[in-house]
């Protein structure tokens, strides 16, 4: 499931949170496709973020499984693309 940039994962964050910008760095380097939407440009979407995780901590990383991590690890994330095939 892919939106309608062709991205398979969407990142909910802000420019200000360093795990945003590490796990950003980390899909931009492994080359995977994804939406990031920034909360301070669209403050709306932090309720949209805070609905999906049931937290307010950043970032939120949504798998085209439906499945979510909240201020996850490189480590968390690159296992989670390889779980999905997303990495080989």
């Amino acid at each position: 499931m892919a939106d309608e940039t062709g991205a398979a994962l969407r990142v909910y964050g802000a420019e200000w949170c360093g795990d945003c910008r590490r796990t950003k760095r980390q899909l931009t380097e492994l080359a995977v496709a994804f939406d990031y939407v920034d909360l301070e440009a669209d403050p709306a979407a932090a309720a949209e973020a805070q609905g999906i995780s049931g937290r307010t901590n950043i970032p939120v990383v949504v798998y085209p499984d439906g499945t979510h991590q909240v201020e996850p690890s490189n480590a968390d994330v690159e296992a989670k693309l390889r779980e999905l095939s997303i990495l080989n």
